[in-house]
């Protein structure tokens, strides 16, 4: 939990305009009566960060409830809503992501497999920061842009045009804290 804590606030709060910034956060249904997991809502607010919850998480919270899941606040504010396993996790994903960037925190090999195995975004990470996707960070020099399209090809294209990629990316507790890590 510590890690994840780590994780989290530096996918916010590092840059949160950045559109790899954390925009929500899910959590496994188990976590929330843990005091690491109150401990991190406190450092979230603490550090200015508003607060927005799913059905679930908002009854729970007593956060206001979000009013779509279809947000991208480029600013200090997120949405945390409740999961009952990788499964729904996914679920969720599929169904409101950007797909850009989507992260696991999680020590179970088997759900992490899966959750890299299924997450259909640019980058899916595992144990880092999301703060971590970034052209200049993979190294193709500075970025120009980002895109979430499954192919993108315009004008005559050979094969190398038809080609997409996909990054994962594997850590243990990674985050970029302004560069300076």
């Amino acid at each position: 939990m510590d890690m994840a804590k780590r994780i989290v606030l530096d996918a916010k709060l590092d840059y949160p305009a950045a559109c790899n910034a954390m925009e929500t956060l899910l959590v496994h249904k188990d976590l929330v009566h843990t005091i690491l997991f109150n401990d991190l809502i406190v450092d979230l607010r603490s550090e200015g960060v508003t607060l927005y919850g799913g059905p679930r998480a908002s009854a729970l919270l007593n956060i206001p409830e979000v009013h779509s899941f279809h947000l991208e606040y480029s600013s200090l504010a997120c949405t945390i809503e409740l999961v009952d396993d990788v499964h729904a996790a996914i679920d969720h994903i599929h169904e409101h992501g950007s797909a850009h960037t989507d992260c696991i925190i999680a020590e179970d090999q088997e759900v992490v497999d899966l959750f890299l195995g299924q997450v259909d975004s640019a980058a899916v990470f595992h144990n880092a920061s999301t703060r971590f996707c970034d052209g200049a960070r993979f190294g193709l020099g500075a970025e120009v842009g980002i895109s979430t399209s499954r192919i993108h090809a315009r004008g005559p294209v050979g094969v190398e045009g038809l080609l997409t990629t996909r990054w994962i990316l594997r850590g243990s507790g990674q985050v970029v804290n302004g560069d300076k890590g």
